[in-house]
């Protein structure tokens, strides 16, 4: 009998070059999500199924709004925490990038 490891999540790779496992742990990562959400925090682990993060904000875009100015605004002035620890599935990330990468404002 042949058994068969689980597909990792998909990402789209035209936007993500890495994959979420690859994350540096520890580090403040801005991940997006199929539905358009904006997490920011310190990553801790991804499994299969699910990514930890700690101290984050979550931003919840009204449809066709760019989440950019947000995103450089934390990258100017920090994290807003709102949430100690959040997991999401691993599945629904399209995106992800070190916070410190970010362009801030001038």
């Amino acid at each position: 009998m042949h058994c068969r490891k689980p597909p990792l999540a998909r990402y789209d790779v035209v936007l993500m070059s890495e994959r979420i496992h690859d994350a540096p742990h520890g580090q403040n990562l801005v991940i997006q999500t199929r539905s358009g959400r904006v997490i920011i925090g310190r990553f801790d682990s991804a499994g299969p199924f699910e990514i930890l993060l700690h101290d984050c904000d979550v931003y919840e875009p009204q449809p066709g709004t760019d989440p950019e100015p947000y995103i450089q605004e934390t990258a100017t002035y920090g994290v807003d925490v709102k949430q100690r620890d959040f997991s999401l599935p691993t599945a629904e990330v399209v995106r992800w990038r070190r916070l410190g990468d970010i362009q801030k404002i001038a």
